[in-house]
């Protein structure tokens, strides 16, 4: 009874802030997978190769860092990554020493003759075919459904009377080209075949948001987070990022709230330039989250009045720092961007390496405003 109550009170506090409505005190949230396994002393190999073992070790770190009002999203799939870059991923105990950081491999696995194969096939096959052909051929069969058992990750959180935020994640027609031919041959691209690139971009856009809000609709999530990393201001020319970018990128995060989840803005790199063109999303129904890059205190001044703000404490400030600075940049974020419209994270992932005391003191500082 009392976790139910918990997990009322803290999700409660979470919309009111997407509400940009003041809530009893900011919330805070954790979002971390290698951090984990580092902070319980568990093998990066042995966190990654059971998800059991995933779930437990993630739920025994949050204990570890004693509190959070949620958590951003409740177990880790390093494969899962293949699906948002589609791109190999080299995972501990597979590829890699037992104790080292999962990689994303930047190589040209799809060509420019695919292009026309997509388009005359479609998306759902290209991606399916793909997938198995390219991607995923070399890893080991146990760590890939059918083999894979998840958990019930939602319900066990639950019972811990943490909430669990994302549902899924969505990301745009530029990440996966961008990832799949590699950065240097997919920007080629954009200068030498734009209009076959928008054609290809507009055959995959349809496809790609549905399944993800569908499934965190069954399952009960709040949310779904809409990604963008490459696809940042700073990588692009105005020209070009209203071209290659916006169009599919608004598209998804109104896809999103339009089936009546929240859209998590997770925004890594500097979208400094283009935050005015945010305010023409739905207003009190995203979260931009940023990692660090982006100035947090301008996005307050552009959008404050129109989106909640998720961040920013950075990965070098949670490794590097003194816990009473990281206490300091905390209280300054809330008393500055909060209390309306704010949500205490980490910017982007709190680091493998972080010290644990750091992230006690980022929780600290929310749970004293």
């Amino acid at each position: 009874m009392k976790n139910e109550r918990l997990l009322a009170e803290r999700l409660n506090r979470i919309s009111t802030a997407v509400a940009l409505e003041k809530p009893d005190r900011v919330p805070v949230v954790l979002e971390y997978s290698g951090f984990a396994a580092y902070v319980t002393g568990t093998p990066m190999s042995a966190f990654l190769a059971s998800p059991a073992k995933n779930l437990e070790t993630m739920i025994q770190a949050y204990h570890q860092v004693a509190g959070g009002d949620a958590i951003n999203y409740g177990a880790f799939w390093p494969y899962g990554l293949c699906y948002d870059y589609l791109s190999k991923v080299r995972v501990p105990g597979v590829d890699l020493p037992d104790n080292e950081m999962w990689q994303v491999v930047e190589t040209e696995l799809m060509t420019r003759a695919d292009y026309d194969r997509l388009l005359n096939i479609g998306w759902p096959e290209f991606f399916s075919e793909f997938m198995a052909q390219r991607i995923l051929d070399d890893v080991p069969a146990e760590y890939l459904p059918p083999y894979r058992k998840s958990p019930d990750v939602k319900g066990s959180w639950a019972r811990e009377g943490v909430p669990v935020l994302s549902g899924g994640d969505v990301t745009t027609p530029y990440e996966l080209l961008c990832g799949s031919r590699s950065l240097m041959k997919f920007s080629r691209d954009l200068f030498e075949i734009p209009e076959k690139v928008i054609a290809v971009m507009d055959a995959i856009v349809p496809h790609l948001a549905g399944d993800t809000i569908q499934r965190a609709k069954r399952h009960g999530y709040p949310l779904v987070w809409v990604g963008g990393w490459r696809t940042a201001p700073s990588m692009l020319s105005p020209d070009m990022w209203q071209r290659f970018v916006w169009p599919y990128f608004s598209r998804l995060v109104r896809e999103v709230v339009d089936s009546g989840l929240i859209a998590l803005l997770h925004l890594d790199s500097n979208w400094a330039r283009e935050l005015e063109r945010f305010k023409d999303l739905p207003r009190r129904r995203c979260i931009l989250a940023l990692d660090g890059e982006t100035d947090i205190f301008k996005a307050k001044e552009v959008l404050g009045d129109h989106m909640c703000i998720m961040g920013d404490v950075s990965a070098a400030m949670l490794y590097l720092d003194m816990p009473d600075k990281v206490y300091a940049y905390c209280s300054k974020l809330i008393h500055e961007i909060g209390p309306e419209g704010f949500i205490l994270q980490s910017g982007c992932d709190i680091p493998a390496n972080a010290r644990l005391e750091n992230v006690k003191a980022m929780v600290a500082a929310a749970m004293d405003s």
